[in-house]
């Protein structure tokens, strides 16, 4: 059932919330002579703030925003002011950090209680010495290895597809699979349900609007779900260590840098429940929103299809899977359009500016590369469907180093990148060589921004064997 924030209603209803303002503010006055601009914003409605409004229209909200008060402005939800930096020139300013403003614990404001010390949430030294060890775990020829372990899993798992699944939680149960193989070397049965349970929890709580654990609530949920997963790794720990398996768990157990570091047993757990949420979740945002746009552009599908069918009937390793091109330009702009993670959090730990606006010590600080997407000063006609904008002679991602980062950006840019790819290539490519991919003409898929991106209606399409 979608959350109350996703129900339908008409249009002119859901302009008139978009377009409602707040009386503008500022978000704290500049030291004297410092030449900087205070940061403006509005705390919108009393007691949930912009919350609501930003959960139920995600991107639209933000280039609202981005239109109203430019790149640096503030914003009252979760019971805190937050600062938003939109636009590729913010958003640099941020993610690079020439001097050591922002730190991790924004995140950790969000999902520390559901992802504690995740790579994600580590910070500074600490942060490249972990990256470092889990790097181990993804080079090339690991990536090789994980490549062949799914290939089995996402073919079994495509050929049973029914033909009419609401295909975001379709691909959802399939990802979980991969995840639970390639990661964890286990096979889905009731307890890996139990696990995508648990997971699902910990990544909705952490938009939690009552942040305690009451009963009922997702706050609570999200606690149970964490508990269940480190009680999980905990008790599957021993064996991995004492093993040499090929998945992402032993390899996280065993990774060691030339140095000798290595990490602890609660490195690993904290890691492992991380990289599982990571992993499954985007990759399902990820191929969902390509077979959308491959449903709604078939001609597109088509070319994708006729790519897959070249390669045979062997599933395809590494090599076969950078071959394919038309999909890569394809998963690049349902990136673009449909970003799996929508915004970062950091916050200012020392006074800074940005772009001349004063950002206080202690501030809350959302960076928006979703909205990056939709910047007209990076991209051409930006709401439209058109994957070769990432082909050769164009490549508008170019345009500026932060205009497209739908895996983050900076000395946190996501580690897993490559692996996300080649599943997503891999699960695309089965999906195409085996079905077409269609949807009603009139058919336009909306998206819940409670937390992750999800199709309100879990997309439903029709599945033609070709």
């Amino acid at each position: 059932m979608p959350p109350l924030t996703a129900w339908p209603l008409p249009n002119a209803v859901d302009e008139r919330l978009l377009e409602q303002r707040w009386p503008a503010r500022e978000l704290a006055a500049p030291p004297d002579d410092s030449g900087l601009s205070p940061v403006l914003g509005d705390a919108g409605p009393p007691l949930v703030g912009n919350t609501l409004t930003q959960m139920r229209f995600g991107v639209e909200f933000g280039l609202r925003r981005f239109e109203r008060y430019g790149p640096v402005s503030w914003t009252g939800a979760f019971g805190r002011r937050i600062v938003t930096l939109t636009g590729a020139d913010a958003t640099q300013a941020a993610l690079v950090n020439r001097d050591k403003a922002f730190s991790q614990e924004g995140w950790r404001f969000f999902i520390d209680k559901f992802f504690h010390r995740g790579l994600m949430l580590l910070d500074f030294d600490e942060h490249r010495m972990h990256r470092r060890i889990m790097q181990e775990a993804f080079t090339r020829d690991r990536l090789a290895g994980y490549v062949a372990s799914m290939g089995p899993t996402l073919r079994e798992g495509v050929a049973a597809f029914p033909s009419s699944p609401r295909l975001y939680w379709t691909l959802k149960q399939l990802t979980l699979d991969v995840a639970t193989r390639v990661f964890m070397d286990m096979r889905s049965d009731d307890e890996a349900r139990e696990i995508n349970r648990a997971f699902v929890a910990c990544v909705r709580a952490g938009t939690a609007l009552v942040r305690v654990p009451v009963p009922g609530g997702r706050w609570r949920a999200g606690l149970e779900g964490r508990k269940r997963l480190e009680r999980y790794f905990a008790d599957n720990l021993p064996a991995k260590r004492a093993g040499d398996g090929d998945d992402l768990f032993s390899a996280l157990c065993h990774a060691t840098t030339p140095d000798g570091e290595r990490f602890t047993d609660t490195d690993v757990i904290n890691h492992m429940v991380f990289l599982m949420m990571a992993a499954h979740d985007t990759t399902t945002i990820t191929s969902t929103a390509a077979a959308y746009y491959l449903a709604k552009n078939p001609e597109w599908q088509e070319r994708v299809r006729e790519e897959s069918r070249a390669l045979g009937d062997d599933p395809p390793d590494t090599a076969a899977l950078d071959s394919l091109t038309s999909l890569e330009l394809v998963i690049k702009e349902a990136l673009r359009l449909v970003a799996p993670v929508p915004s970062l959090s950091r916050t200012a730990v020392k006074d800074t500016e940005v772009l001349g606006h004063f950002i206080p010590k202690g501030s809350l600080v959302g960076v928006a590369p979703a909205v990056n997407h939709f910047d007209p000063a990076c991209w051409t006609d930006p709401r439209r469907f058109d994957p070769e904008r990432f082909a050769e002679g164009r490549r508008e991602d170019k345009s500026h180093r932060f205009a497209w980062m739908p895996f983050g950006g900076g000395a946190h840019k996501c580690i897993g990148l490559h692996f996300g790819m080649f599943e997503t290539k891999a699960l695309l490519h089965e999906l195409v060589r085996s079905y077409r991919i269609t949807v009603p003409r009139d058919y336009e898929v909306r998206w819940d921004y409670v937390s992750l991106p999800v199709p309100v209606d879990g997309l439903p399409v029709h599945l033609q064997p070709v």
